[in-house]
């Protein structure tokens, strides 16, 4: 009995450390643009049912069931850290090459190897070949063509990329295509602000901004972290009073079979 006190507090302070973890990375990406907070979720462990003793069944307030046994849990377990894509705030940084998703969607990119990978982070560059690129250097999808004489640069809501050259000429790009998921939070988080598809996550759905569910495209700004730090900062005492809880568990067991140990 007080062996498995003992690994249930001990699984208790584990899952707490690994909440604590979680916690920390979302604390410490609070400035990282277009970050998306993640959140540890636990499961109880298996039951063991285990025979009353006879002292118990006699006594008063104790319930029994049909087999005459009682169940007793083994303490939890991580299943699952889970990425909550709610909106971030959008940061108005007068830079024409900055852009932000005001909703659903993701930038769809072309990494170096030829796949594909999506991302909420809108800090566009031009590459030396004219690319738009992320800050990354992934090619954004569909592909555009910048040239060199490119005064200006301008992108509607609707992802309509146009640029104005020399002379006064204004020429249309294209439009910038926005992927989402069935089940965004499904996505691999690959780090550099990246994510890739899933089985989990389902096929990417492309379509084009502010239509059909999509988020408009901001030019100009870019999209916060979506980290409410007063609300970290509260996870973080709860799961530290936990920690500290079930540490005086382990204690208090030790204490009980120190006891115990010494009867004559």
């Amino acid at each position: 009995m007080s062996t498995r006190a003992l690994t249930t507090a001990a699984s208790g302070m584990y899952a707490q450390q690994i909440n604590i973890e979680v916690i920390s990375n979302n604390i410490a990406n609070i400035n990282t643009t277009s970050f998306k907070k993640s959140r540890a979720e636990f499961q109880d462990l298996m039951y063991q049912e285990v025979t009353a003793s006879p002292e118990n069944l006699e006594t008063p307030g104790v319930v029994e069931n049909s087999n005459s046994t009682l169940q007793v849990g083994n303490g939890v377990i991580l299943s699952s850290t889970q990425k909550l894509f709610e909106q971030g705030d959008l940061q108005q940084t007068g830079n024409k090459m900055d852009t932000a998703i005001y909703g659903e969607g993701f930038f769809q990119v072309r990494r170096n190897d030829g796949t594909f990978a999506y991302t909420r982070d809108g800090a566009l560059k031009m590459s030396s070949d004219g690319s738009l690129v992320t800050s990354g250097g992934h090619v954004l999808e569909p592909g555009f063509s910048i040239s060199n004489e490119a005064l200006d640069i301008s992108i509607t809501p609707d992802g309509l990329v146009r640029i104005l050259e020399v002379g006064g000429e204004s020429i249309e790009l294209g439009n910038i295509e926005l992927a989402k998921f069935i089940n965004p939070g499904g996505l691999k988080a690959l780090g550099n602000n990246l994510y890739e598809e899933t089985e989990s996550s389902g096929a990417p759905i492309l379509g084009n901004p502010g239509s059909n569910g999509f988020g408009e495209i901001q030019q100009g700004f870019l999209e916060s972290s979506n980290v409410d730090i007063v609300e970290e900062m509260i996870s973080m005492i709860t799961a530290q009073r936990a920690y500290e809880i079930n540490s005086k568990t382990v204690k208090t067991v030790e204490e009980m079979m120190t006891m115990a140990n010494n009867l004559k």
